[in-house]
């Protein structure tokens, strides 16, 4: 039986069902704009189980509960079938209310099984054509994120995966919006920042010759060569894949939409649920747990952080707008671009996070810190790394020491060794200063009604920032390091004993220090 024989016979079900209950849908008259848009439409998500899909599919079903079907590109991984893998990612927490609110929701989601990484999204003939026949609005979230992937791969889920996807959305046959997913960061080499396309030193289609050219060796060689003013595989293949929509998306109803850097939900459908250690949520658990304590990074940059729930928010708005737009215009209209970032209209530097969360670390401390928390930013790169010897090498080199004298296996140098990795990636982020401009964005803040603003909140302007951060933290501690409230009062006595543990730590080697000077010059005096 197809997905969409299955799928008839699913709604028939539950129509019968909600007859039975004598249940009626809400009426059309009582909606809003955004949520008369999405009644009754067909969806196809890429990238619906990371971090932002989740939070995507969790708003669209509890807030426009009249959407037909959610189709999601899901792909087998480390062993396990799609079924397993949607039956997992549902157990999570970030779900519960929208069981509670929406008890049927799983009839909404259609797993379809495919790859971006592969030719044609790796879709079979029968699903693609599901898909072309049914599918009104499109989110293409899905991207390798790793700032330090292979430049092979990144161009083929970046670039080749919105190729792919901008094909097949030209055979939609009731297509309204498409909302390709980038970064503000995409077009990074540049500081001043616009909401349009820019030009790139390499086209795509040239870059594939060049990749299939080189074996994979040389191509490693040669990648900082291509990425040029691009710090990483990531960014550059955003640009390009930027480049793609500029060029394939002509006729579409197409968007592009950059966030910034995406942080844990501040409100919906629960207040600081994150599930990764990417970007700044890796500093501040590094920080917290004792482990990492000093980072190359400037305390005024601006920090451009924005919460995944608000910009979930901002990208459901901005296909109900390209929809309307695209339906009204008689002439093609310039592919619109969305920057969703927090610098434009409220501004929070690395020095201020920091500091909102280090005073929020003492309230919420982790069960499974090893040191008590003590962390310096640092603008200078070589003041940087005379403290990484300090505090994290030597450090390093005396517990392994240890460890190995006690016949255990030494494990904090290569600990440290992949901290100091991931914060050399982050650091071009930490130390250099981008100026934006986000009109588009608060155009379409101003033509949502009042309804609609409350419903899909994303003005970054009513974010309070200290709010924020004692939920981020508080979340995680939670969803991330599953560390309960429970052990709260446990983790406080364990983080005062760390305190004075540390006191009498940083005594002795003062003392030490003033002791080996004393000996040096009382020497010297005394000839």
């Amino acid at each position: 039986m197809d997905i969409v024989a299955r799928k008839n016979e699913e709604n028939l079900k539950i129509t019968r069902e909600l007859e039975l209950r004598q249940i009626t849908p809400m009426d059309t008259n009582d909606k809003s704009e955004i949520q008369k848009f999405y009644h009754g439409k067909n969806l196809f998500i890429t990238g619906a189980t990371g971090f932002m899909g989740k939070i995507l599919m969790d708003k669209l079903i509890r807030s426009c509960t009249d959407i037909e079907n959610i189709y999601i590109l899901v792909r087998p991984k480390k062993g396990k079938d799609i079924h397993t893998r949607i039956e997992e990612i549902f157990d999570d927490p970030v779900f519960n209310k929208l069981r509670d609110e929406v008890p049927k929701f799983r009839h909404k989601i259609v797993a379809i099984p495919g790859d971006c990484a592969i030719a044609g999204l790796g879709l079979k003939l029968t699903d693609r054509q599901t898909l072309i026949s049914n599918v009104d609005i499109v989110f293409h979230v899905a991207a390798t994120v790793r700032f330090d992937e292979k430049l092979k791969l990144a161009v083929g889920i970046n670039v080749h995966g919105t190729r792919d996807m901008l094909n097949l959305c030209q055979h939609m046959k009731q297509l309204k919006a498409v909302i390709h997913v980038s970064t503000a960061y995409a077009n990074c080499h540049l500081r001043y920042i616009e909401e349009k396309f820019y030009n790139y030193p390499i086209h795509f289609n040239d870059l594939d010759r060049l990749i299939e050219k080189l074996d994979d060796k040389s191509l490693e060689e040669i990648t900082p060569t291509i990425l040029g003013k691009w710090p990483n595989t990531y960014t550059f293949t955003k640009a390009l894949a930027e480049d793609v929509v500029r060029l394939n998306g002509k006729g579409l109803p197409v968007a592009v939409f950059r966030p910034a850097i995406i942080t844990s939900t501040i409100a919906e459908p629960v207040s600081g649920w994150i599930d990764n250690l990417y970007g700044p949520t890796g500093v501040v658990a590094g920080a917290g747990t004792g482990v990492l304590r000093t980072m190359h990074c400037d305390k005024d940059v601006n920090a451009n952080i924005v919460p995944v729930d608000m910009c979930v928010n901002a990208l459901i708005a901005s296909a109900w707008d390209v929809a309307k737009n695209h339906s009204e215009s008689i002439e093609p209209k310039n592919v619109p671009i969305f920057n969703y970032v927090s610098t434009v209209e409220n501004p929070l530097t690395w020095g201020r996070f920091t500091e909102l969360n280090i005073k929020l670390g003492f309230e919420y401390p982790f069960s499974s810190a090893i040191w008590y928390l003590s962390f310096h930013m640092h603008k200078s790169a070589t003041v940087n790394k005379i403290y990484m010897i300090f505090l994290h090498f030597l450090p390093a080199m005396l517990i392994d020491s240890l460890a190995l004298c006690v016949g255990q296996k030494p494990r904090l140098l290569k600990v440290y060794k992949k901290i100091h990795k991931f914060a050399n990636i982050i650091s071009f982020f930490c130390n250099n200063e981008w100026v934006f401009t986000n009109s588009n964005m608060q155009e379409l803040w101003r033509k949502l009604d009042r309804s609609d603003q409350k419903m899909f909140p994303f003005s970054i302007r009513d974010v309070d920032w200290a709010n924020y951060c004692h939920f981020y933290i508080r979340g995680m501690r939670i969803y991330l390091f599953k560390d309960d409230l429970s052990t709260l009062d446990a983790a406080r006595r364990k983080w005062r004993r760390f305190y004075w543990f540390h006191q009498v730590l940083k005594g002795a080697i003062l003392s030490l220090f003033l002791y080996v000077l004393w000996t040096m010059f009382s020497g010297y005096f005394c000839h």
